[in-house]
């Protein structure tokens, strides 16, 4: 291959582009939340949406997702005990939206239960894990975040949230 072609195919590699062509590979949606402390102790829940998730080693017991460069969610998520991850169903795509948008009450009509550590989880997940930081890297516009897994539930009859072509969608039926 020469030169010209591998700049010509670099400069055509947009972030459009890009984003297209990732689309195309359907992912499962999570939730990361916590019970967070402002200024004057007061809890808050936080959370945010992740379509990065993926299961990293069971002997430790790891998971990560990649986290946008820059996100004030994460950046309060990252210094709590724990976090609550919960794989979100199929009946939570107006939640998963919901979760996504900035400077809203991204908890308002969602139910959710929390753990006596702040774990949050979101009612109606198809599984559930209770989490710690174990790693983070700066990885492109991302970070990847290295999660050590504490404790987990599942819900086999919680069919999946899945997020393809930039859509959430539901896996067709069993």
């Amino acid at each position: 291959m020469s030169a010209e072609m591998t700049l010509e195919t670099e400069a055509a590699l947009t972030s459009t582009v890009l984003r297209s062509v990732f689309s195309c590979f359907p992912s499962g949606v999570v939730s990361l939340c916590a019970l967070t402390r402002d200024e004057s102790g007061t809890p808050a829940p936080h959370g945010m949406v992740a379509s990065s998730f993926t299961s990293v080693s069971i002997d430790p017991p790891l998971v990560s997702v990649y986290i946008a460069e820059g996100s004030s969610t994460w950046a309060q998520l990252r210094q709590v005990e724990r976090i609550g991850v919960s794989v979100l169903g199929a009946a939570h795509s107006v939640l998963g939206r919901q979760m996504s948008v900035r400077g809203v009450d991204r908890f308002a009509g969602i139910d959710w239960r929390t753990r006596p550590n702040g774990a949050i989880y979101l009612d109606g997940a198809a599984a559930t894990f209770e989490c710690s930081v174990e790693m983070e890297l700066e990885v492109g516009d991302h970070t990847l975040a290295v999660l050590r897994i504490h404790d987990v539930d599942t819900d086999m009859s919680v069919e999946p949230l899945v997020f393809h072509q930039s859509k959430f969608k539901q896996l067709a039926g069993r």
